[in-house]
């Protein structure tokens, strides 16, 4: 495995669902996620968690969402990884203000806080590992957390099987354009019990880890919470999967 599987779960999470509405139902202040993650089905690989809480940034109320990741088990002894993701995002508009990053994969460290300015839309980064600062011309982009709270909140009720659909990722001071194919849906045998979900295929780089772009699979609820509940991928060696383990403080009916 390399260093980019964690970072890689929590942007599977990230990357779910587009549309126009503006209105947050799909969570609220409280909500709590975790996720299993297991290698090549079996061995336990570590554990990513997102959170989200209301509180003030700048004299204005928005939400703190926190993702993190870390290896356990076996894998620890051969790949260590302690990451934690931290974003802060305008309520209505679910647009990030704030992004932290700061990650320990296997000796790779990286320890970055973006500020986004809406006004002259540019992005100021500033690197603590490399001591350097940078500025970047962005629009209507998301950070990894931000996307995944963005995403869940809309509607994809006329979305078709085929249907692609694509958002804008601003990370390690680069924007990422990332599609993302609806197959249909599915009734998900999960530890919650058979699960109504919406199957969707991320188009992803191959080689450096993924054995193709189209190796990545994401099964999400089909209510009005749109938890990413599974994703499975195949890496360039074995196999990864990530399994909601426990949730608190859904905002909707977990059906």
């Amino acid at each position: 495995m390399k260093k980019q599987i964690l970072l890689f779960t929590l942007l599977f999470i990230s990357t779910a669902i587009v549309s126009q509405q503006q209105h947050i139902q799909a969570f609220k202040s409280g909500e709590w996620l975790r996720y299993k993650m297991s290698y090549s089905g079996f061995l336990r690989a570590g554990t990513a968690i997102l959170e989200v809480e209301e509180t003030a940034l700048n004299g204005k109320k928005v939400f703190h969402t926190k993702g993190s990741g870390w290896t356990s088990g076996m894998i620890k002894w051969f790949f260590k990884v302690d990451d934690l993701y931290e974003s802060y995002f305008d309520k209505n508009e679910v647009s990030p203000y704030l992004f932290k990053r700061k990650i320990n994969e296997g000796g790779y460290k990286k320890h970055t806080i973006t500020t986004f300015n809406k006004k002259s839309n540019h992005a100021y980064v500033q690197d603590f590992i490399k001591q350097k600062d940078t500025t970047i011309s962005v629009l209507n982009v998301q950070d990894m957390l931000s996307a995944f709270y963005y995403l869940r909140n809309q509607d994809v009720k006329d979305m078709k099987k085929g249907d692609e659909i694509a958002i804008d990722i601003f990370m390690d001071e680069q924007i990422y354009p990332f599609k993302l194919r609806f197959l249909g849906k599915q009734v998900l045998d999960s530890k919650f019990g058979d699960i109504n979900t919406l199957v969707f295929r991320p188009l992803v780089q191959s080689g450096r880890i993924f054995k193709a772009q189209e190796s990545v699979t994401i099964w999400i609820t089909d209510d009005a919470n749109k938890i990413p509940i599974k994703m499975s991928a195949s890496l360039s060696v074995g196999s990864l999967r990530a399994e909601l383990e426990a949730y608190k403080g859904l905002a909707n009916n977990f059906k």
